[in-house]
């Protein structure tokens, strides 16, 4: 186990399964004592068991993102449980839904905006004072390349592009502080959250994966990479970045290319 993240106790949003869950294992692989949080007891459980099987640290909190007594509650027992206040903040935990807008209720968008950008809003909230005492933090925001360009689910979209400039205020605002705050923007990623869109197309991943240029959707692990790198002292000069972790979806219009020569 490499003990990169020694001494450090890192906040993990979402952390029961998908995304959240690789990244609290790399996390955890490296020597962070890590605070696995989801409103999913029994998926962050089982986080922390494959985290303790491997012979790191971690506690599973039970705990809605949404929520900002539940948040400090959770803050609070991760500093108590792990011995020090986090300095490393993944905000992962989201909700999606509300596609064409004039099918989506004023309910639906609501929601959407408070489970995926009001959720990272209130966990920063709460984690900031510990990493200012510290002098030092890491904070990585998980939005999505449809923050950066219209895909259709504009609720959610719409809250992801929010999350990327709040996360670039966090960065000029607290930097003064030691702290960085990044954003990493997946593609298709095979994650539970297919679970249901699956069910509805088979097939899904495979109709996707032409529009990837290297050739293949994403894995939570690939995700997971990026945003540890993004943690670590090795992107210490790195701060208000948005990193799409894509496959080359964003770099360009290559199948547009390939049909404006005919192939």
């Amino acid at each position: 186990m490499s003990e990169e993240f020694a001494s450090r106790v890192a906040f993990v949003t979402g952390g029961g399964s998908g995304i959240g869950r690789a990244t609290s294992l790399r996390l955890a692989g490296r020597g962070a004592s890590v605070a696995v949080v989801d409103r999913n007891p029994a998926g962050a459980a089982g986080t922390v068991e494959l985290i303790v099987a491997t012979g790191g640290r971690a506690i599973a909190i039970d705990a809605d993102a949404t929520s900002e007594d539940a948040v400090n509650e959770a803050v609070r027992r991760a500093t108590s449980d792990l011995g020090s206040a986090p300095t490393i903040l993944v905000n992962n935990a989201s909700s999606g839904g509300g596609d064409d807008p004039l099918s989506t209720s004023v309910e639906t968008w609501d929601r959407v905006m408070v489970g995926a950008l009001r959720s990272q809003f209130v966990v920063s909230k709460a984690i900031l004072p510990g990493m200012i005492d510290a002098g030092r933090g890491s904070i990585v925001c998980v939005s999505t390349v449809n923050g950066l360009m219209g895909i259709g689910d504009d609720a959610y979209s719409a809250a992801k592009a929010g999350v990327i400039n709040f996360a670039k205020n966090l960065a000029v605002r607290y930097g003064q502080y030691g702290i960085r705050a990044n954003v990493v923007c997946p593609g298709t990623v095979q994650t539970p959250a297919w679970t249901r869109r699956l069910e509805r197309t088979p097939d899904i991943f495979e109709r996707l994966t032409p529009w990837y240029p290297i050739g293949r959707v994403g894995q939570a692990d690939d995700i997971a990479a990026a945003i540890t790198f993004l943690a670590s002292d090795d992107a210490s000069f790195i701060t208000g970045v948005v990193l799409p972790v894509d496959g080359g979806l964003t770099a360009g219009m290559w199948r547009m290319g390939r049909d404006l020569q005919g192939d």
